[in-house]
C-alpha cells in the first residue's frame, strides 16, 4: 500500500509536467470581444537599372482589430477593421507617405496623397471575414461590394499619364480580396489547428499576393516549448513565384517575376487561450530578376529585398 501511495504521489507530481508538453494551437476567440494587433516592418529594396543601382527604403505600420461574430465547426466569421495603414517610403532621397488616418486628396499631383485617400476609405469600412482555426482567412464575404464602392472613386483621379495609370493599378491591387486576405493572414496565419506536442512540426502551403506578385510560400513550423499559457514557435518559410503566375501590367509595361525566390525566418510567442500572436519577429530575404518589357524595349532588372518585421498584440 505504501508503494502504491508513493506511485500515486509521483504521478500527481508528474502530470503537470506532462500537461505542459502539449497544447491546442487553434484560433479560439471570445465572441464579440475586440482583439487588436500591430505590425511594424522595415524593408530595403535594391534594384539595378541600366547598370545603376537604386535603393528604396520603406517603413510600414499596420494595426487591425478582430471581433469574432459567430462560429461553425469549420470556420469563424469575424469583423475585421484595418485601423491604421501607414507607409513611409524613401526612394533615392525622395520621400512619400501614405497614411490612412489622413483624408488625403484624390485630385492631388502627389501619389501619396491619392493613396492616403483610398487607404482612409478602406480603414473606415468593415470587412466580414471567414477564418479557419489555423488562422487562415478563407473569404472576405463583402469584398466585391467594398472594392466596387472604393474603386468607383478612381474616376475622380486627375493625375494623368503613366503615373496616373500606375496609381489606379495599385489601388485595384490594394482593394482586391487576395490582398486583404494576405494582410489579415500576416497577423493570424501561424497555427497548426490541432493538438501538438513540444518538438512537433507542421507545414503550411499557401499562396499570397505581394505588390501584385503571386507568391508560393511553404512554411515549416516547430513547437519549441510551452510556458504557462504561452507557446514558443520557430518557423522557416521558402518563398518563390507561383509557377506560370500572370505577369503584372503597370503603366504600359509587362513585369514578370518568375526568377524571384527567398527565405524568411521567424520566432513567435502564441497565446494558447486565443491562438493569437503575443509577439512575432521575422527576417526575410528575397532576390532575383524582374523581366520588364513594353513597346520597343525589354530588360532584366536584378532585385534584392531585405526586411525585418514585428507583430505584437495590443491587448
Amino acid at each position: 500500500m505504501k508503494k502504491f501511495m508513493l506511485s500515486a504521489a509521483a504521478m500527481l507530481i508528474f502530470m503537470p509536467v506532462v500537461a505542459q508538453q502539449t497544447a491546442s494551437l487553434k484560433l479560439n476567440l471570445e465572441k464579440n470581444k475586440i482583439y487588436r494587433l500591430k505590425s511594424v516592418s522595415e524593408q530595403t529594396v535594391s534594384q539595378t537599372i541600366n547598370g545603376n543601382q537604386q535603393t528604396v527604403e520603406s517603413k510600414t505600420s499596420y494595426t487591425i482589430s478582430v471581433k469574432m461574430l459567430d462560429a461553425t465547426p469549420e470556420f469563424m466569421v469575424a469583423e475585421v477593421h484595418f485601423d491604421t495603414l501607414i507607409t513611409n517610403t524613401n526612394t533615392m532621397g525622395q520621400t512619400a507617405t501614405v497614411n490612412s488616418t489622413m483624408e488625403g486628396d484624390i485630385k492631388s499631383s502627389e501619389a501619396g496623397d491619392i493613396m492616403s485617400y483610398f487607404m482612409n476609405k478602406l480603414s473606415k469600412n468593415t470587412l466580414f471575414v471567414k477564418i479557419d482555426y489555423t488562422g487562415k482567412p478563407l473569404e472576405i464575404v463583402n469584398s466585391k461590394m467594398l472594392s466596387d464602392m472604393i474603386l468607383k472613386d478612381t474616376a475622380s483621379i486627375t493625375m494623368e499619364g503613366l503615373q496616373g495609370a500606375a496609381i489606379k493599378t495599385q489601388i485595384a491591387a490594394l482593394t482586391s480580396s487576395d490582398n486583404m486576405k494576405t494582410i489579415i493572414g500576416s497577423f493570424t496565419r501561424h497555427l497548426s489547428g490541432n493538438q501538438v506536442s513540444v518538438g512537433d512540426k507542421w507545414v503550411v502551403n499557401e499562396q499570397t499576393n505581394s505588390g501584385g506578385m503571386l507568391l508560393s510560400i511553404i512554411t515549416n513550423s516547430r513547437l519549441d516549448g510551452i510556458n504557462g499559457n504561452k507557446a514558443s514557435i520557430t518557423a522557416e518559410s521558402s518563398i518563390k513565384a507561383v509557377e506560370n503566375a500572370a505577369p503584372i501590367k503597370s503603366a504600359g509595361a509587362t513585369i514578370t517575376y518568375d526568377n524571384l525566390a527567398g527565405l524568411s525566418k521567424s520566432t513567435l510567442v502564441i497565446d494558447i487561450s486565443t491562438g493569437l500572436v503575443v509577439e512575432e519577429k521575422a527576417k526575410t530575404h528575397i532576390s532575383g530578376n524582374l523581366g520588364i518589357s513594353g513597346p520597343g524595349f525589354s530588360m532584366q532588372m536584378p532585385m534584392d529585398i531585405n526586411s525585418e518585421s514585428k507583430v505584437t498584440s495590443l491587448q
